[in-house]
C-alpha cells in the first residue's frame, strides 16, 4: 500500500483516522463519486456516504440513492425530488462536479455498492449517513435496505440523527455496526445554552445503546472543551469512539485542537490534505470491536 494513502494521522502519540466526506479524498473531488468509494475501501480508509430514500415505498424499484439533498438538480444532470425517482431514471444520471459541470460518473445506488466493492481492505469501514427518519422506513424500504448492504455488512456502520431508524435498520442487518449522531434537532444549541453535558451523554448513549461510534458536531465538542469538560473522554468512558465532524480545510486550526481530545476519528473534505500535514498512517482505519 502506499504510504501516501490518506487513512489516518497521528498526533502526541494518538491515532486519529481520517474519513473521506462524501467519499471525497481531495479538498477538490466532487461527493460521492464511485471511483473514489471504490480506492477508499480497497486501502483500507473510513469512507462516508449519504443516504435518501428513492422511489415509492410500494414499488420494487424503492430503494436509496447516495446523494446528500433530495432535489436532484444541483447534484446530478436530473430534475425533481429523488423521492418520487425510479432506479432506472436515477442510474441514468451523471454527478456534477463542484463547479455544477456533468462529470462521467453515474448517481450511485445503495444497492450497486455490492457489484462495485470487489476489493476491501480488510479495516476499512463505509458509513451509511442516512438523512431521513424512522417514519420514512416501511417494509419494502427496509427489505430494500437489507438486501443492498448483505454483500458487505461487516465492513460497514449506520448512522442517523433518529436513532429509532438506526434501530430499525441495524436491527434488520445483524452484522452492520451501528453509530450515533446526538446532534441534530437543535440539540447542540440547547445543549451549549444549559450546560446540560453530562444530561447529553447520558442521553446519547440511552438513545442508542448499540452505538459504538457517537459523531459529535464540531462546534459542540471543541465549544465544550474551552469550557473546561471533555465531551470526548465522557463517551470513551462508557466505551463508545469519537467522529468530530466537520473539516472542509486541511489548515483549519480546529483540527490541532479536535486531536488533542484524543479523538478516534475526524470527518474532513481534505484528508489527503490533513495527511500531508500531519503525516499519514496506513494500516487501516477500521474501529476497534469491543
Amino acid at each position: 500500500m502506499s504510504t501516501a494513502e490518506p487513512i489516518a494521522v497521528t498526533s502526541d502519540g494518538h491515532r486519529t483516522r481520517l474519513k473521506w466526506h462524501r467519499a471525497r479524498k481531495r479538498a477538490e473531488d466532487p461527493p460521492f463519486t464511485r471511483s473514489r468509494i471504490v480506492e477508499g475501501m480497497a486501502v483500507g480508509a473510513s469512507v462516508e456516504v449519504d443516504l435518501v430514500i428513492h422511489g415509492p415505498g410500494s414499488s420494487a424499484s424503492c430503494g436509496f440513492a447516495i446523494l446528500h439533498d433530495r432535489d436532484l438538480a444541483g447534484a446530478t444532470t436530473g430534475a425533481g425530488d429523488v423521492g418520487a425517482a425510479p432506479a432506472d431514471y436515477l442510474r441514468s444520471l451523471s454527478l456534477r462536479d463542484n463547479d455544477g459541470h456533468r462529470i462521467d460518473e453515474p448517481v450511485t445506488l445503495l444497492g450497486d455498492l455490492g457489484g462495485l466493492l470487489t476489493d476491501i481492505h480488510p479495516n476499512a469501514l463505509l458509513q451509511l449517513d442516512l438523512k431521513q427518519s424512522a417514519d420514512d422506513l416501511d417494509e419494502p424500504t427496509v427489505r430494500a435496505f437489507v438486501e443492498a448492504v448483505a454483500p458487505f455488512a461487516e465492513h460497514a456502520i449506520l448512522s442517523c440523527g433518529d436513532a429509532e431508524a438506526v434501530r430499525i435498520l441495524t436491527d434488520a442487518v445483524p452484522r452492520l455496526r451501528v453509530g450515533y449522531d446526538p446532534c441534530h434537532h437543535g440539540a447542540v444549541d440547547r445543549v451549549l445554552r444549559w450546560r446540560t453535558y453530562r444530561r447529553f451523554v447520558d442521553h446519547a448513549v440511552a438513545a442508542s445503546p448499540r452505538a459504538e461510534v457517537i459523531y459529535l458536531d464540531r462546534r459542540l465538542a471543541l465549544t465544550v472543551a474551552d469550557r473546561g469538560t471533555d465531551l470526548v473522554a465522557a463517551f470513551h468512558a462508557t466505551g463508545r469512539e469519537i467522529d468530530i465532524y466537520t473539516f472542509g480545510r486541511a489548515d483549519d486550526p480546529d483540527i490541532d485542537r479536535a486531536l488533542e481530545l484524543h479523538t478516534d476519528q475526524i470527518t474532513t473534505d481534505d484528508p489527503q490534505g490533513v495527511a500531508r500535514r500531519f503525516g499519514s498512517a496506513t494500516e487501516g482505519s477500521g474501529v476497534s470491536r469491543p
